[in-house]
């Protein structure tokens, strides 16, 4: 799959979620064999740019592959000057958040909020496309509710203004998360369109990955919530769409060094304090994958000290069998 000038070395994509895929967590999911990585959306309001949670979120200071940086907003102008903010500090891709069912992303019109709103987005999509020299690619929902399911209208209308790749999340805003994502939405989009298309939720498995590509056409998936605590899926996908073969799970050895370098990468990155903080539901996400893990996850919690969390880890790695 091709996006602009970028060729992707496997169709398995890392999708963007707030508060998870900064920048330890997308060099490690690109080592673990992710084909792209996606950052967590960033406001598109410029009183918020400089803010220490913002800076964190623009990082990308050594980050391997294509840079790719996702923007949220409902004004076309502010989005335009944040596609330029980003591609000043290293995007090689801008991609437009107009999938996010937040309810605090959805007061203020943006996310999957812009979907009842044809015009706003055609508006958005202009200006963001001539704003930046880069390619500019868009991620939706199948509708705003299942009786208004108009991924369709807007993926023609992305490809018409210039869009060059639409994700598309095979729930409606109203969905949000719950029962199952549909991917009839995603098929037929994919027919409608030109431009690549990437399927995207519900995908944890290599053969549900196959099985997903196989039935909308896609030309590759997401993985979202699937890749949390198990980085490893996307090695496991990729080698599976490629060869038919299973590849066997982490060692306990490699699961522990993996999670112990996302830990300290965590720390560095954020300083000790929050890096702490932000280590936990990472963690949290890693245990769940280990059984029985509930009593150290409680333990885990209370940690407060960089070096004692990385201890309590192996300390804990060091029982599993």
């Amino acid at each position: 799959m091709r996006i602009g000038p970028y060729q992707l070395d496997n169709p398995v994509i890392l999708a963007p979620m707030a508060g998870v895929t900064d920048l330890p967590f997308r060099r490690l999911c690109q080592e673990l064999g992710a084909g792209l990585t996606v950052s967590e959306m960033l406001s598109s309001n410029p009183l918020v740019w400089d803010t220490k949670k913002s800076r964190d979120r623009m990082e990308h200071a050594d980050e391997p592959g294509i840079r790719a940086v996702q923007i949220a907003g409902a004004e076309p102008e502010l989005m335009a000057a944040a596609a330029i903010h980003n591609v000043n500090n290293g995007a090689q891709i801008i991609d437009i958040n107009m999938g996010c069912p937040a309810k605090k992303v959805n007061k203020k019109l943006a996310g999957s909020a812009l979907l009842q709103y044809p015009k706003l987005v055609e508006s958005i999509l202009t200006a963001v496309i001539a704003a930046v020299d880069v390619p500019v690619t868009l991620k939706i929902r199948t509708g705003w509710d299942p009786d208004n399911r108009n991924g369709v209208e807007i993926a023609k209308l992305a490809e018409q203004l210039g869009i060059q790749s639409l994700a598309v999340h095979g729930r409606t805003r109203a969905c949000m998360y719950k029962g199952n994502a549909e991917y009839d939405t995603i098929r037929a989009i994919k027919n409608a369109v030109t431009i690549p298309v990437v399927a995207n939720g519900d995908i944890t498995t290599p053969e549900k990955a196959k099985q997903v590509l196989e039935y909308t056409g896609a030309d590759a998936i997401m993985i979202g919530r699937g890749a949390q605590g198990n980085p490893w899926l996307f090695r496991e996908i990729a080698h599976y769409l490629a060869t038919g073969e299973q590849l066997p799970p982490p060692s306990i050895d490699e699961v522990c060094d993996v999670v112990l370098r996302h830990v300290r990468n965590l720390h560095q990155h954020y300083g000790e304090y929050s890096g702490v903080r932000i280590a936990r539901k990472h963690v949290g996400w890693y245990l769940q994958q280990q059984q029985p893990a509930s009593a150290f996850r409680r333990e885990f919690v209370g940690i407060d000290d960089a070096n004692e969390q990385l201890n309590a880890l192996a300390k804990f790695f060091a029982t599993v069998n």
